[in-house]
């Protein structure tokens, strides 16, 4: 890993073209699949159709020049936000899905875009050493995992050069101090929490993930970023309801009956949830079907089902009933204790999660005298994790529910120093300063978006002597510590977080002090 600038980063004329979805927090900038990435698991260069006529590569004067259908040679420089690989054509940069950095490549340009060029890989010619076979038999269908054919080292410095890339196109801020990344001993197995769909295929019922920019569902059974609580939790709950013939959902028509299947495992608890989201709230054979849940999964604790009859993209519906056990189940982070109902928010790797709000806690340098304002603070986790090394905090979120999940953690673990207030934080900010209220450190976690502009001014009125950024977007980042320097504030470092392994995402947390 380096954290020396790419050669590339001069062309200001990249842009990262729109995008299809992104696991569980999706992403913009992602080309559409290239059907000649073979999902990471085979050379393009080993074709049988060898013999196969092929178009001569393209030789343009200029990237101008370009058309679709020319095959073209890319050296791969870096990772897009995407996954996908990045290089230059005649200084025009170049975005091929399944290409990664160090590699020379010839690729069919797809789309040609005044900023940006699209193509898919079609022969590796110079293979780079990080690349990796996938272990997943569906990676480059499902959509989930992004750079799984790529080494966790390749991975860890990719991101890194994620990071730096968006700060040299946004914030022209030279020399930053980047901390080593923050990764995971084994980047597997992490997530605890699944929110799968069911359909019928010709095997019968499957549990899985749309295929991007399709409405195709994937089978993802025995996904490896998942737990292996969670992935057995998933299929045998399948099984009960092909079983007992539950009907599944079917969106076209608008009958049938189960939507998805959410479950979620307590690392630390070992409490497992189970939630069927349905159509309707007439649920039949409800006896039989716990009566199987319970004799298959001996740790379930909880068993509950959400009901959203309109036809939307959103999981959840507003009604939630428990079928049996508790209404929650239990889990920690460090020292804190969280109730976790079927829709309540919690982070899904809770081992980087103490990774990334340890990073927040040195970023913000409180001695125990500090007043501390944590804004877009969710169910107020950030909040709880700094309580014991402040004088008092205030949380803002503009989500009501949220609101009253923070309260409860925080009755709950007993942090009486902390406060949470619903309401837009580039509202109520400039409110409590005006009544006399100055904090000294803000922490802000907003999301992938980045700060809305008021907060901003407001924070540049405000003067705190730091300010903690949490994100999810390098370029948004970026951008806002861009206004935030220019308003007086210093970046002293950067340290990304490694939150979803075998994706494209990557976390980071910016310390910013006043001048």
């Amino acid at each position: 890993m380096t954290n020396k600038p790419t050669k590339h980063s001069k062309h200001k004329t990249e842009t990262s073209p729109k995008n299809s979805q992104y696991h569980a927090g999706r992403q913009s900038g992602q080309p559409k699949k290239s059907k000649s990435f073979n999902h990471g698991r085979s050379n393009p260069s080993d074709a049988s159709a060898k013999t196969r006529q092929k178009p001569a590569v393209a030789k343009r004067e200029s990237a101008e020049e370009v058309q679709t259908g020319d095959r073209i040679v890319v050296t791969i420089k870096r990772l897009g936000i995407n996954g996908e690989g990045v290089g230059y054509y005649r200084r025009k940069a170049v975005f091929i899905r399944g290409a990664i950095p160090d590699e020379v490549v010839k690729a069919v340009v797809t789309r040609v875009e005044a900023k940006y060029i699209l193509a898919e890989l079609a022969k590796i010619e110079k293979r780079s050493p990080q690349r990796a076979e996938p272990p997943c038999p569906v990676f480059g269908i499902c959509g989930g995992c992004q750079i799984q054919h790529l080494s966790y080292e390749g991975q860890l410095a990719g991101k890194v050069e994620i990071v730096r890339e968006a700060f040299s196109r946004y914030a022209d801020s030279g020399q930053i101090k980047f901390k080593p990344i923050l990764g995971m001993e084994r980047p597997w197995d992490y997530r605890n929490k699944a929110q799968l769909q069911l359909g019928m295929q010709q095997e019968g019922m499957i549990a899985g993930l749309y295929a991007a920019d399709s409405h195709k569902l994937i089978d993802i059974t025995g996904c490896p970023i998942q737990h292996p609580k969670i992935n057995e939790a998933v299929d045998q709950t399948r099984k009960v309801l092909e079983k007992l013939n539950i009907p599944v959902y079917q969106e076209k028509g608008n009958h049938g009956l189960v939507r998805t299947i959410v479950a979620r495992w307590g690392f630390q608890s070992g409490q497992l949830q189970i939630t069927l989201v349905t159509a309707s709230d007439r649920l039949p054979q409800r006896e039989r079907i716990v009566g199987e849940l319970r004799q298959a999964l001996p740790e379930i604790t909880s068993i509950a089902m959400n009901v959203n009859p309109k036809n939307t993209s959103l999981i959840f519906g507003h009604k939630t009933v428990i079928l049996w056990g508790e209404d929650s189940i239990e889990e920690s982070l460090g020292d804190l204790e969280f109730t976790l109902s079927p829709r309540a928010f919690f982070q899904l790797n809770p081992l980087q999660t103490v990774k990334l709000y340890e990073s927040v806690r040195n970023a913000a340098g409180l001695t125990g005298r500090e007043t501390v304002v944590d804004a877009y603070c969710g169910t107020g986790t950030i909040g709880l994790w700094l309580a014991p090394y402040a004088h008092a905090v205030r949380g803002i979120e503009s989500i009501p529910e949220a609101v009253v999940d923070a309260r409860s953690n925080a009755e709950r673990n007993g942090r009486s120093n902390i406060s949470f207030h619903e309401g837009l934080a580039e509202e109520l900010l400039p409110r409590w300063v005006k009544s006399g209220f100055n904090p000294d450190v803000i922490i802000a976690d907003p999301p992938r978006t980045g700060l809305d502009s008021r907060f901003l001014e407001a924070v540049l009125r405000t003067k705190p002597k730091r300010f903690v950024y949490v994100s999810c977007n390098p370029s948004t980042l970026a951008k806002d510590c861009k206004v935030l320097t220019d308003g007086g504030y210093q970046l002293e470092w950067l340290q990304p977080v490694d939150m979803f392994p075998q994706t494209s995402h990557v976390e980071c947390v910016a310390k910013l002090v006043l001048q």
